[in-house]
């Protein structure tokens, strides 16, 4: 299996080398893993793409790239140009540091990473470490991740349903806020939605006395809906969560016939 990565906290982040070791364990010893990364941190840049500007795009090592864009942007950059004469059969993006639970997979750069893969008919999984009290202040706040992420993709793998719509799948993976050893199992969710934790704004003043805002995040600690991502992460739980780009709104469509 050929096998690319990439993730939105950096080449250099430590979730990245995480991952590379997963993906590794899945592409076996005759594949290959290809790594086409953001060479500065692009938390929070969702499915962006580097449209009105060029993106540099540097080689770090063999099979090893940095580029000066977004997750979306290195997926483009891996598949119609680093790999393009033999493109991968797999995109895994992450591990991200923290949780792309929730509202979370909304402004996620890790899953935009993924999301574009799967426009582009490539398999995809997003994968996020879950930070809580129990893991993050140990050596490894990845443990759970690293030692649990190999078997879950196959798991995956082994059980996606034939494509049977435009927009392609990918899932969103989130490992639990918890030692590796206490991870319960997996269990498939929805997308949850933590109430009153939305992103807001702080301001601050510079030593000007020019104006600056900070956009403030809300409590990771809330739970969500029963058989939700949150939900099952702040339980113990791995989630995965098959998602689509159809952003239609399938629930709104027979009552807005009356405008027709």
């Amino acid at each position: 299996m050929r096998i690319l990565i990439t993730n939105d906290d950096g080449i250099n982040a430590p979730g990245l080398a995480v991952l590379q070791d997963i993906a590794a364990e899945i592409a076996g010893p005759e594949g290959e893993v290809w790594t086409v990364a953001p060479a500065f941190e692009q938390s929070g840049v969702a499915h962006c793409i580097s449209y009105t500007h060029p993106t540099m795009i540097a080689k770090m090592g063999e099979r090893r790239y940095a580029a000066e864009g977004s997750p979306a942007d290195c997926v483009l950059a891996g598949i119609h140009d680093v790999m393009k004469d033999t493109p991968p059969d797999l995109v895994l993006s992450g591990v991200n540091r923290g949780n792309n639970s929730a509202e979370n997979a909304l402004y996620s750069g890790t899953l935009g990473g993924a999301m574009e893969a799967a426009l582009q008919g490539v398999p995809a999984m997003a994968l996020s470490q879950y930070l809580g009290p129990e893991n993050y202040t140990i050596d490894n706040p990845f443990e759970a991740s690293a030692q649990h992420g190999a078997e879950v993709i196959r798991k995956i793998l082994a059980a996606s349903p034939p494509e049977s719509s435009d927009y392609r799948l990918f899932y969103n993976i989130n490992f639990p806020p918890v030692l590796a050893a206490n991870v319960k199992g997996t269990r498939v969710t929805t997308q949850g939605f933590r109430p009153d934790t939305c992103f807001s704004v702080e301001a601050h003043s510079s030593p000007s006395g020019r104006k600056f805002l900070w956009v403030k995040g809300g409590n990771q600690q809330v739970q969500t809906a029963p058989g939700s991502d949150a939900s099952a992460n702040l339980d113990g739980y791995i989630s995965v969560t098959p998602m689509r780009a159809d952003l239609t709104a399938q629930d709104a469509m027979e009552s807005l016939k009356a405008i027709e």
